[in-house]
């Protein structure tokens, strides 16, 4: 079947004329109409476009890497002449009449976009709900969360409804649904991958970034490729990377040193999820790496993040404070209510969480760590009240294992690590060296060559 093929290998045929774009988007859109409705992943479709636009991809030499493949983007993103809500009842019947800048980069390297994969209101919150579409579901078990705000792309990837999604990350909204749905999910530099900031506020801040999901590591770096390059529109985003351009992900991990952390300084972590990821931690010594036991000092990066995440939702929400989900308001309210010696010290905590983390990069390769501190859990629950006994005062402190990470600006991954007793998918994040995506994914591609845990898809 066309839809078990990978984005590369799709790519390749299509490339070839083994098949064409046209046979490749029915596979995939008579795939959607036939599990959608179970998991509610994709909450736009336009299957009458998507199969013009690969008809007229059939038609011409193939020219970007993702030639005719189709993939979904986040509801966040504007797509001309396609519905984006936001997630939002606000924008409900929203058109745009432009594409976003990351969809302009999709359509650039030669993607056929088939429609919009869910997101909660404004992609604030790692569980996949909002007032307009509703939750979507896990399709390793539909009882359970895909986590967020990415989770309708995470859903729809592991269902082998698309081969690739884009997703976006200001706390964990790549890396935990990658996680929950035994995904790759790369969390890049800020200023990787261009576009414009969502939700809408400083345009430089680090905190907020685009990548995508994928099956395997050798599609993240397909989907990276297609994705990163300047973009004056966006003011952090980085020159072209000629060698992260070919993406040759091929490493002898031998002597690398592995920084292994349990717990992220000090974080509460489910027993489980732990249980799941210790048995990993020997397969990167039968790689030959040298792995250490190391706790980095995160100090001061839940305060940096809650502060500046406040102040981002101030510009974005102050206008709308009655119309929003209780959790953005209550964040819009906070960030109004900052003064300048909690912003200046929240920017001052952010530098010295990513010169900590620089530190102790130089002497390791990588830090290896829990994605998530839970299991995913019941999709009516809105987020977890409790952390292996620990109270969660708000919607965003169970997800602190990514959140550090963020306030750190260093890239990081989300790759398969392994299954817990209920069947459950549990990812481990590993985190690279500033602006290092190429060794951060070669490193993950050598993890999941050793373990295939990926290779494990959902019985629908």
């Amino acid at each position: 079947m066309l839809w078990e093929l990978s984005a590369s290998e799709l790519a390749a045929g299509i490339r070839a004329r083994s098949f064409s774009s046209r046979e490749v988007v029915q596979a995939h859109l008579e795939r959607i109409a036939a599990l959608d409705g179970r998991l509610n992943a994709i909450v736009t479709l336009d299957a009458d476009a998507a199969l013009a636009a690969a008809d007229a991809a059939d038609r011409r030499v193939a020219g970007g890497p993702l030639h005719g493949v189709p993939v979904a983007v986040k509801d966040l993103e504007d797509t001309a002449g396609m519905r984006t809500t936001y997630g939002s009842p606000l924008y409900a019947t929203h058109v745009p009449n432009a594409d976003s800048l990351l969809v302009e980069r999709w359509r650039a390297a030669g993607a056929i976009v088939i429609g919009k994969t869910n997101t909660p209101e404004f992609g604030a919150g790692s569980q996949t709900f909002n007032r307009v579409f509703g939750p979507t579901r896990n399709p390793y078990d539909r009882e359970r969360t895909p986590g967020g705000s990415s989770g309708g792309a995470a859903a729809a990837v592991a269902a082998r409804l698309l081969p690739l999604a884009d997703g976006s990350d200001l706390g964990a909204s790549i890396r935990n649904p990658a996680s929950f749905c035994n995904l790759v999910g790369l969390r890049p530099s800020p200023g990787r991958v261009p576009a414009l900031t969502r939700p809408p506020g400083d345009a430089w801040s680090p905190l907020g970034v685009s990548g995508a999901l994928a099956r395997n590591v050798a599609d993240a770096a397909l989907a990276l490729r297609a994705l990163a390059g300047p973009d004056p529109r966006d003011p952090r985003s980085l020159a072209h990377d000629a060698e992260l351009a070919r993406g040759e992900l091929a490493l002898d991990p031998r002597g690398l040193r592995i920084a292994w952390s349990r717990t992220l300084d000090g974080l509460p972590v489910e027993p489980e999820v732990t249980a799941v990821l210790e048995r990993q931690r020997a397969t990167f010594a039968e790689l030959g790496c040298v792995v250490e036991d190391v706790e980095p000092s995160l100090a001061g990066a839940d305060e940096a993040f809650d502060t500046l995440r406040a102040l981002q939702f101030a510009a974005a929400f102050a206008d709308m404070l009655e119309h929003v989900k209780p959790d953005i308001a209550e964040n819009a309210r906070r960030g109004l209510a900052l003064d300048a010696p909690r912003i200046a010290r929240a920017l001052a905590l952010r530098s010295a969480v990513f010169e900590r983390m620089r530190r102790l990069l130089t002497r390791y390769d990588a830090l290896a760590a829990p994605v998530a501190q839970v299991l995913p859990f019941p999709v009516s629950v809105e987020w977890p009240r409790q952390v292996a006994g620990t109270t969660m005062a708000t919607y965003t402190e169970w997800f602190r294992s990514c959140s550090r990470i963020s306030v750190s600006a260093h890239p990081a991954i989300s790759v398969p690590a392994g299954f817990s007793a209920q069947g459950l998918p549990v990812g481990l994040q590993l985190i690279g060296r500033h602006r290092g995506e190429l060794a951060l994914l070669r490193l993950a591609a050598a993890f999941e060559a050793a373990t295939g845990f990926g290779r494990r898809a959902p019985a629908l």
